[in-house]
């Protein structure tokens, strides 16, 4: 079974978080600058939350107030599910769906070390999957 470390090491370990003083408004530019769904709120170190474009488009769109003058602070989700390097890819892939989310910080020992997405996930079952037949038609096929 693939763990989040695996697919850390392959996908890279890059965060792209945001302030929570940081406007709506902000958050966006660099959501879209990035082509990234979702932001970690985070302060030092620290995460407080994830803001993403659900968030903006419920609480922002919808409610027609002015991302320029929202803190993000005040849409971010703020009940994070994490996970850790340890965790399956298929654990991951459950998480998301009996939680409705699409993002998922990993944290090991307290110390945030990565994010993976539900693209993440299913670029990597998929993948997998496909490595699994191909070892499959070779064994049954005898081209080994």
């Amino acid at each position: 079974m693939s763990t989040v470390k695996q697919l850390l090491d392959e996908k890279g370990r890059r965060i792209y978080s945001v302030h929570p003083d940081a406007t709506v408004f902000e958050a966006l530019q660099m959501m879209a600058e990035k082509n990234v769904g979702g932001l970690l709120v985070v302060e030092g170190e620290k995460l407080l939350g994830i803001f993403s474009e659900r968030d903006y488009a419920r609480k922002v769109a919808l409610k027609d107030r002015s991302s320029k003058e929202m803190r993000v602070s005040e849409l971010m989700t703020k009940e994070i599910v994490c996970v850790n390097s340890d965790t399956t890819i298929e654990e991951c892939m459950a998480l998301m769906n009996e939680r409705y989310i699409r993002h998922l910080p990993v944290v090991d020992d307290g110390k945030l070390v990565g994010i993976v997405t539900i693209r993440d996930i299913v670029h990597k079952i998929i993948t997998t999957q496909k490595f699994t037949i191909r070892e499959l038609e070779k064994y049954i096929y005898g081209t080994m």
